[in-house]
């Protein structure tokens, strides 16, 4: 019979009092390197078409009074009875949320800043926004946007600007093709209230078809009836009255007039009039990008106006418009998408022997004050190592660096993604070297 084997008392203690490893919340998520290339080339495309139409970068903060989002959102809204974070802030008691959207802090801001005193301002921020539902693909409890406001202009032109260079960043990023417009003109106010009464009239001789969330909003937002996505309700929304049908004279010229430019920049759309959009601050135009590549979460812009949120937060009555775009949706498009993801750096730089290090940082700092990105290798090791790692790292080439480059102050340049011999190359024209890679890769 053999021994027991003896038990590491101090190691099993230790086991059993270790901390749990801690992970993300459910619904909110790491973006980790290999995934981060294509949001930063998402953000890139995005940052170059809005500095192209004129829009500039304003940031608001993440957290904001509670009221402020359910005067600006509506009491009756999905988001606002289900959705935000909120908290009472432990200091003063004050209620405060995580931001469900950015809308309302943007105007917020800028009636707390005048900015829109002297003239209308185009604005744009990007960031994460918050909503506690149902995690799933493309819909995330932490989500991020890229949001656009056009504050203080009135006409259907800017309506028209926001959505044509919408459909520009579609074709930067490559996914013009799986991507459709759904437009629709929800009116004033005086036209929903109107509208309302012929919702409640409808719906209420169906009422024994409804769910339980379309009866609960019957006689508080019936227009939100039209947004569910309750395939047992089709049949009764689809006979719904149309408000588009019914537009006073300036709605419908501006809805036309809308209509007019898309047509001329040749940006094809097709009419929905059952598009409400889910907030309550919106009025006439309304717009949502859809695709079919996504699933069920098909929505990756939407938007429109909102002529009267300046006033109903406060301040002095104000056109707008704006859209927000999913960012995590948009991610996944590019993702699925033939356009590849950004390139690793031009250069790994390997290095061993006396002096080695020195040239290394000599050779990068170089090339790096050429424009070019260039990785050296830290922790040391073999050159074979170093190699693999150079390899992994997806740069271009390999700078290699030992005692006799040390000696003829050169580097031996080795390419890693195409055929090619090793070279020398004195490092006062390493830059030189590469100035054809910059080049095409502005």
């Amino acid at each position: 019979m053999s021994a027991p084997v003896p038990v590491d008392t101090e190691s099993e203690s230790a086991r059993r009092t270790a901390p749990k490893a801690l992970q993300a919340v459910r619904g909110m998520n790491d973006v980790l390197p290999d995934e981060a290339a294509r949001w930063e080339r998402l953000e890139d495309t995005v940052r170059d078409v809005f500095r192209r139409y004129g829009y500039r970068n304003l940031r608001v903060p993440l957290v904001e009074s509670t009221p402020l989002f359910v005067r600006a959102i509506g009491e009756v809204t999905d988001v606002v009875e289900h959705e935000m974070y909120t908290f009472d802030d432990r200091l003063n008691g004050e209620s405060l949320t995580l931001r469900p959207e950015a809308t309302a802090g943007i105007v917020r801001a800028a009636i707390e800043h005048n900015l829109i005193y002297e003239r209308g301002q185009r604005v744009w921020t990007m960031g994460p926004m918050f909503r506690h539902e149902r995690p799933q693909r493309g819909r995330y409890r932490q989500f991020h946007q890229f949001d656009v406001e056009a504050l203080g202009f009135a006409g259907p032109d800017v309506d028209a600007e926001q959505i044509v260079m919408l459909a520009r960043l579609w074709k930067a990023l490559g996914i013009a093709d799986g991507i459709t417009l759904a437009l629709n003109s929800i009116g004033d106010a005086a036209e929903r209230r109107a509208h309302r009464a012929l919702l409640i009239e409808h719906f209420t001789r169906h009422e024994a078809m409804l769910d339980a969330d379309a009866k609960r909003r019957l006689h508080t937002n019936p227009l939100r009836i039209l947004d569910s996505k309750n395939p047992a309700l089709a049949g009764v929304i689809a006979d719904a009255p149309n408000l588009v049908d019914r537009l006073g004279d300036a709605s419908r010229a501006h809805f036309d007039e809308l209509q007019r430019l898309l047509a001329a920049q040749g940006i094809a759309f097709r009419v929905d009039p059952r598009l409400v959009r889910g907030l309550d601050y919106y009025n006439r135009t309304v717009f949502e990008f859809i695709t079919d590549r996504l699933g069920a979460q098909g929505t990756v812009a939407g938007g429109g106006r909102y002529d009267g949120l300046f006033e109903q937060l406060g301040g002095k009555p104000a056109p707008a418009c704006g859209f927000a775009i999913g960012a995590e949706r948009l991610v996944l498009m590019l993702e699925s998408s033939a356009k590849e993801d950004a390139v690793g750096a031009l250069a790994y730089v390997v290095h061993a022997g006396d002096g080695a290090a020195t040239l290394a940082w000599r050779a990068a700092e170089a090339l790096r004050d050429a424009g070019h990105d260039v990785i050296v290798n830290a922790g040391g090791g073999s050159f074979k190592s170093q190699m693999k790692r150079a390899d992994a790292s997806g740069a271009r080439y390999a700078l290699l660096i030992g005692d006799d480059e040390v000696a003829a102050a050169s580097v031996a340049v080795k390419p890693l993604r195409a055929a090619g011999e090793q070279v020398a190359v004195p490092l006062d024209a390493l830059a030189q070297r590469f100035a054809a890679d910059r080049a095409g890769n502005d």
